[in-house]
């Protein structure tokens, strides 16, 4: 796939918080593959998880780009990386134009329902009136989900995968766990990008417990010598993981972003229900929930296909666990593949 550059609307009016707060002005990265039909219904716009970034095509191979399912080649396809992200859309990185200094922990806390009202306002500006497909996995779902209910017109189909309609006590204590391991590294606060690395890197490696699971473990990093007592495969495989996402993420954004998740529920200041807040979703829906994962597990998804009113689910096997939404892309392919058919 030719190289596509990293676009930016700069909106220039005041951004209103569902908190109250505001932030002046927003900058939102985006990038598109393909081009909009003369009939404005192939755009396919896809919702990006928690370290992800704006090119799906970049982090979800396989199911996106030249020659996939998503095909830039027969869809206007498009990703916006979301607010208070570290890759190009304001967040804690970003200037803040009161102190023209970095906001780092004064950057306010944002709701999923903050960054699907982002996503409206490139919408709006790049002309779309017609989603076709909106799809997004884990963190991605729930902003599907929102965007769904604010914008039932614009929004035709939707695709979830590994996600859930509100984040479980479970989520909510994971979340918790990785940042109290950023807010007890001892740079944690300091007005400096590198603030909280070591935290982040010990919140990633909670992180991977739960992306994986026991088997694939077991599978993959168990040492051959039954001697050993230390310098262990599977800690030298947490220590990777964890010094990647510090070389390319930022604590101060995965501090704000889990918070984010915590207060994701569709039915907050909707009368609080549930259920009514799912059946209210009238958009064809293609719901995969993965056998494996312990994160957000197939009850979630079960709960969702009982209350959607147009919604299929299918239950596919993975030994990766919560991650298998981004790996097991042959077999997403294949019954997205079917399910787009017959719309």
């Amino acid at each position: 796939m030719r190289n596509v550059v990293m676009q930016f609307y700069n909106y220039t009016e005041d951004f209103i918080l569902e908190n109250g707060k505001h932030l002046s002005g927003l900058t939102i990265a985006f990038k598109t593959h393909g081009k909009l039909n003369a009939d404005k219904n192939n755009v396919v716009w896809v919702c990006h998880a928690l370290t992800a970034n704006a090119d799906a095509a970049d982090w979800w191979k396989g199911l996106v780009g030249e020659g996939c399912i998503i095909d830039p080649e027969k869809y206007f396809i498009v990703g916006a990386n979301m607010l208070g992200s570290c890759y190009g859309t304001t967040g804690p990185l970003s200037i803040n134009p009161k102190t023209n200094q970095p906001y780092y922990s004064d950057f306010p806390s944002v709701t999923i329902r903050d960054m699907v009202h982002a996503h409206i306002l490139l919408r709006k500006h790049l002309g779309i009136e017609n989603v076709f497909l909106l799809m997004g996995g884990s963190m991605g779902g729930y902003q599907v989900l929102e965007w769904s209910m604010m914008e039932k017109n614009i929004i035709q189909n939707i695709f979830l995968i590994a996600t859930s309609p509100s984040e479980s006590a479970w989520g909510v204590a994971v979340h918790t766990a990785q940042r109290l391991a950023i807010e007890a590294d001892s740079t944690w606060l300091e007005h400096k990008p590198d603030a909280g690395s070591m935290g982040l890197k010990a919140a990633r490696a909670i992180g991977m417990l739960t992306y994986r699971n026991y088997g694939i473990y077991q599978e993959k990093q168990t040492d051959p010598d039954p001697e050993k007592i230390d310098g262990f495969k599977v800690s030298s495989y947490i220590i990777y993981q964890g010094d990647k996402l510090v070389k390319r993420f930022n604590a101060y954004c995965y501090w704000l972003l889990t918070k984010s998740m915590d207060s994701h529920h569709l039915g907050r200041k909707r009368g609080g229900d549930l259920i009514k807040a799912l059946q209210s979703i009238n958009q064809k829906t293609l719901i995969i929930g993965i056998k494996s994962d312990i994160l957000c597990p197939l009850d979630e998804q079960r709960f969702m296909a009982t209350h959607l009113p147009n919604a299929d689910l299918i239950e596919i096997d993975s030994a990766y666990g919560h991650d298998g939404f981004i790996i097991e892309t042959k077999q997403i392919t294949e019954h997205l593949s079917k399910w787009l058919n017959q719309l």
